[in-house]
């Protein structure tokens, strides 16, 4: 991964509160899993930063050298990396994603 995908990786983290790397976007996702966890947020009330990682390849790349899992879509919440659809998924249904959302001090509709 070059210094300047990186950079700009890291920028996209650090500048958002939520960030999703997802195949499309937050209003058109192209793929299941993305689809699902931009679902979960949509239905939690979450703003994030969608970012589309079929429109440029160095940063579908990147990012999964940057958070060392081969997957997407990946969750980053307050610069934590959080995994993809399974543990987002997961993490709803258990309700340890809306804790989660509540100790980072991020609105939800459920708080």
């Amino acid at each position: 991964m070059t210094q300047d995908v990186q950079q700009r990786l890291k920028d996209l983290i650090e500048n958002n509160d939520v960030v999703l790397f997802m195949k499309g976007t937050a209003d058109m996702p192209v793929c299941g899993f993305s689809a699902a966890v931009a679902e979960i947020l949509a239905h939690m009330g979450i703003e994030y930063k969608d970012v589309n990682v079929l429109e440029d390849h160095e940063i579908r790349e990147g990012v999964k050298e940057y958070s060392d899992w081969p997957t997407l879509p990946q969750l980053y919440i307050k610069q934590e990396f959080i995994g993809g659809c399974d543990i987002v998924r997961e993490m709803y249904m258990s309700g340890e994603l809306q804790s989660l959302f509540s100790e980072k001090e991020i609105k939800t509709s459920f708080a």
